[in-house]
């Protein structure tokens, strides 16, 4: 695998994404596209960690990316690739989360594209980035 992802490494690929913006929501950077945030740094929380369970804990830093819509997300956690997980705050929410160290950097780039398709508004969307023929979603 190559060297982990860093939340630098995110800021440089979404900001390549067309009509994209970084900023900050709950004090923590945050990439926007027709005023959505559509991926953005997402430490648990103690509350997060205890609910895990047997799950093990993240080992480093961790993104949350927006899915098109609640069926993608149930398809995709129905085997999440390495790095993907979810918590029961994002219970009935459209996003999954991301670990940085454990994730494909292609696969999180196939991603973060999903992400910014399902938040760009249409006329920009029309003009977006090629999707990966092999990107899970």
């Amino acid at each position: 695998m190559a060297a982990p992802m860093t939340i630098d490494d995110v800021a440089a690929l979404a900001l390549g994404l067309p009509g994209v913006t970084e900023g900050t929501r709950w004090r923590k950077r945050t990439w926007f596209v027709g005023g959505a945030g559509f991926a953005w740094e997402r430490p648990l929380s103690k509350a997060d960690l205890n609910r895990l369970g047997d799950q093990p804990a993240p080992r480093g830093l961790v993104v949350a990316l927006r899915v098109a819509n609640l069926e993608e997300k149930e398809v995709l956690m129905l085997e999440p690739p390495a790095g993907f997980f979810d918590i029961a705050h994002f219970s009935g929410y459209p996003a999954v989360l991301v670990e940085l160290n454990s994730v494909e950097p292609a696969l999180f780039k196939a991603a973060l594209v999903e992400a910014w398709y399902s938040c760009a508004p249409p006329e920009l969307a029309a003009t977006g980035p090629g999707r990966p023929r092999n990107s899970r979603r």
